[in-house]
């Protein structure tokens, strides 16, 4: 099963290679293939806190990203701003194929502008892309 944040459920449309390490990236990446795969459906238990990805991010701490004095509450507070969009609970679990259906219906572009305020990515435009792309790509 994989553990995902909650604003991690959107990057994963976007993510084009980019991030914070290369260790990080690696992991993304893996965890972005099994998403964007057709081939297999999977449990997903989704949470704000540390997920599958965190655990080889350079600004892991033992108990909270540490990246800057704000950061732990920032990430938490954009994984709450999108679990409430898409109607999901902490630690609830929901199959991928469920997860991309959801996501497709309730996300569009423009909401990252809500959504993901303040994120570094947000600029690259990538993540709007991958959303646009999904929304075409599951409707």
């Amino acid at each position: 099963m994989r553990v995902l944040r909650g604003h991690h459920l959107l990057c994963v449309h976007g993510f084009v290679g980019m991030g914070y390490s290369p260790s990080f990236v690696e992991k993304m990446s893996e965890i972005v293939e099994d998403i964007r795969s057709s081939k297999e459906d999977f449990p997903i238990r989704v949470v704000k806190a540390f997920d599958d990805a965190c655990l080889a991010c350079p600004h892991k701490g033992d108990s909270k990203c540490k990246e800057n004095d704000e950061s732990d509450a920032f990430v938490k507070s954009l994984d709450q701003k999108v679990m409430s969009h898409l109607g999901i609970q902490h630690g609830e679990v929901v199959m991928k194929n469920e997860l991309m259906q959801l996501t497709a219906a309730r996300v569009k572009p423009n909401d990252l502008d809500r959504l993901c305020a303040g994120c570094s990515w947000l600029e690259y435009g990538v993540c709007k892309k991958g959303i646009a792309e999904l929304n075409k790509k599951v409707s």
